[in-house]
């Protein structure tokens, strides 16, 4: 049987919006990921399960990333609102989970988060004034690494505070140990908004003729 075929098949068994739902999901993850953070004493939970309780939840938000996109391509279920959706949901997630490590104990710089912010806002910006020109621009290599270094990154920081729960690290060492893995991920961000300007600026000079 054709690949097609059993693409067809297997469609029918899986809602047509299931893709889009799960890429809706995960905007949903930042503000709960944002309460647990900063208001964990609060609902009771203790300093000890905090790292994994974020862990979880930002192991659920790329998880859904992982198969909105996979289902999607699998079983031909792919639609222009999740093409927009989807790095809009990663966009907001990611950054989220950034500025609200410059609150807590966590206090990364906000000038330092804002180079993430600014950087997605100058990219969609300049996708969106070129696509109502008419000229599509393609994802780049170097924005899906900035992608992962950024998730990565996140991850890194919520596995130094298990150390830090247990008193095995000081609230210094976490800081300035979660400040260099920023600071790094952010250095690459630049990089990749560079690049992809570079890399795009043909498409974006017949943008601004159009």
């Amino acid at each position: 049987m054709k690949a097609a075929s059993k693409a067809s098949i297997f469609r029918g068994a899986i809602p047509l919006k299931l893709p889009l739902i799960l890429t809706i999901s995960r905007i949903f993850v930042s503000p709960i990921f944002l309460i647990f953070y900063l208001k964990y004493q609060q609902l009771g939970i203790s300093l000890h399960a905090l790292p994994f309780i974020l862990i979880i939840l930002l192991a659920l938000s790329e998880l859904s990333d992982f198969f909105d996109g996979f289902l999607a391509r699998k079983f031909n279920l792919v639609t222009e609102l999740g093409k927009i959706l989807d790095p809009m949901a990663d966009s907001i997630t990611r950054l989220t989970i950034l500025l609200t490590f410059t609150q807590g104990f966590i206090r990364l710089p906000l000038l330092l988060v804002f180079v993430f912010v600014y950087r997605d806002a100058m990219i969609s910006t300049l996708r969106t004034v070129c696509a109502f020109r008419g000229v599509t621009l393609a994802a780049r290599t170097s924005g899906k690494i900035k992608a992962v270094l950024q998730a990565i990154s996140i991850f890194a920081i919520l596995i130094l505070m298990v150390p830090y729960a247990w008193g095995t690290l000081t609230l210094m060492q976490l800081q300035d140990i979660s400040l260099m893995i920023i600071l790094a991920a952010a250095i690459y961000t630049v990089f990749a908004g560079a690049e992809y300007i570079w890399a795009n600026r043909g498409y974006i000079k017949q943008a601004w003729k159009n």
